[in-house]
């Protein structure tokens, strides 16, 4: 995957004066005091403990985009819970020279409703329903993928991997990375060792104070997956105490 290429979003600058005093956005470790943030490659992975404000920004990115904020391509426009919250109104996007061709914004939490107006839109003259219900959980988070992503598109993703097994999020992966070879731009939140191991891709930590660079190795999504297949029954033992496990000789 190529390092540059002209990005669709280049950075984001954030107006805290339009952001209520008291609002929990201002306590928020990693966003607190965030005035700036510039993307540097085609894919950008958001990384960090729950509640550490990945899918808040992600969010608000996507809002000030034009996206809906339950999810969906710019099309979309339908409410089923207001959710999000107001650091899109302080958010204003540096974009790029060129208009993407298409997007998509893939909540994780509201696939189900996007995959129920999917239906109701593609209903019309010249609609291709994508049968999201009809498939499982999985199949259909790969099948928007595959139907979706596009050359020249910009593409904002929250926990795309909760549905996919290893096998799917290396298919994804792949998607991901073709994608980004044609003009395509990705950030993504994720928790994914598999997905985080893409070549090329710069990787933002939550974590520890201010948003900042993290390497591949130092996410604890790898970290922590690492020490638990080559230490399993240590750690296993460590929280559940003794137990015998079936597959001891």
């Amino acid at each position: 995957m190529p390092q540059e290429h002209e990005l669709h979003i280049r950075g984001l600058r954030i107006d805290w004066s339009k952001v209520e005093r008291d609002s929990y956005l201002r306590s928020i470790p990693a966003l607190r005091g965030m005035e700036t943030l510039t993307f540097h490659a085609p894919v950008t992975f958001f990384v960090g403990e729950n509640g550490s404000g990945k899918s808040t920004l992600l969010e608000a990115i996507a809002v000030a985009y034009g996206f809906n904020p339950e999810g969906g391509t710019k099309n979309y426009r339908f409410s089923t819970y207001d959710s999000h919250s107001a650091l899109c109104d302080a958010l204003t996007l540096s974009k790029g020279v060129y208009q993407p061709g298409w997007g998509y914004f893939l909540r994780a939490e509201s696939f189900y409703n996007v995959a129920t107006m999917e239906e109701e839109y593609s209903r019309g003259p010249g609609g291709a329903p994508q049968h999201f219900h009809q498939k499982s959980h999985g199949e259909s988070f790969l099948a928007m993928a595959q139907s979706n992503f596009r050359q020249n598109g910009v593409y904002l993703l929250d926990e795309p991997e909760a549905a996919l097994s290893p096998q799917r999020q290396l298919t994804l992966l792949y998607e991901i990375d073709q994608c980004a070879k044609e003009e395509a731009q990705f950030i993504v939140v994720t928790h994914s060792p598999i997905l985080l191991g893409m070549p090329g891709a710069e990787i933002l930590s939550f974590d520890n104070g201010p948003v900042h660079p993290c390497a591949y190795e130092d996410t604890d999504s790898y970290q922590i997956t690492k020490m638990f297949i080559n230490h399993r029954e240590q750690i296993l033992r460590q929280l559940l105490g003794p137990f015998n496990d079936p597959a001891d000789p």
